[in-house]
């Protein structure tokens, strides 16, 4: 069917529970807050919110939920999700010594936990995903302009960074297989690192959110 001007763009996101060292995690608040916020300030043009999901913040333990969020965003009824064109995973993680935000371009294919995660794993240079070759492998955001997302966020009045280095640990290991998925299934993905509430305040971080979601919208038309 026609339609007037660029189909909306669904947005799926995710955040993490806490882990060791990190009692309160950001994302947690800001991924289960996120749908009440933006039916209160009203969501930004262009934009369905779509899933809102909180994983654990395990590697491994992560992948189960991952993958059942990931596959239903392409198999949902939802009107606009039928074009997978228009499906954008966004994940939120925590880097508790940051002072700004960081927009993320890269995951590399290496598990080097720097403490066990929550189910007590801790790889030490082991290819995420090995059929990728070793950990030298790394997969970059292709489909969305990260320089322009940057600009965009920082002509907002954040103070936000693009990165090439996810670390490597959860947040890594979750984007590695987010990148790989959205390549094989012509979606897109992006992973955005926030500071800890005590850095940068709730308010001002769920601002944040929401001003990304119109930034990737306004990008992708």
């Amino acid at each position: 069917m026609g339609s007037e001007g660029p189909a909306a763009v669904t947005i799926h996101v995710t955040g993490f529970k806490k882990f060791h060292g990190v009692s309160e995690n950001p994302t947690e608040t800001i991924v289960s807050n996120l749908k009440e916020y933006t039916e209160n300030k009203g969501l930004p043009k262009g934009v369905i919110l779509g899933s809102c999901s909180v994983l654990e913040t395990a590697g491994q333990g992560a992948l189960p939920q991952l993958y059942q969020t990931l596959q239903s965003a392409l198999t949902g009824k939802d009107s606009e999700s039928s074009c997978s064109g228009r499906i954008i995973w966004l994940h939120f993680g925590v880097n508790s010594g940051a002072s700004r935000f960081a927009v993320e371009r890269q995951a590399a294919n290496e598990a080097t936990f720097r403490c066990p995660d929550e189910m007590g794993w801790k790889p030490q240079k082991v290819p995420i995903i090995p059929a990728d070759g070793g950990i030298s492998r790394v997969r970059e955001v292709t489909s969305l302009p990260v320089e322009e997302i940057t600009k965009a966020l920082a002509k907002k009045g954040f103070e936000v960074m693009t990165s090439d280095d996810a670390g490597r640990f959860v947040c890594n290991y979750v984007y590695y297989h987010s990148l790989r998925f959205a390549e094989q299934n012509g979606i897109k993905s992006l992973f955005v690192h926030v500071p800890l509430f005590l850095t940068i305040d709730e308010e001002t971080q769920m601002k944040f959110a929401a001003s990304l979601l119109e930034v990737l919208a306004s990008l992708c038309q």
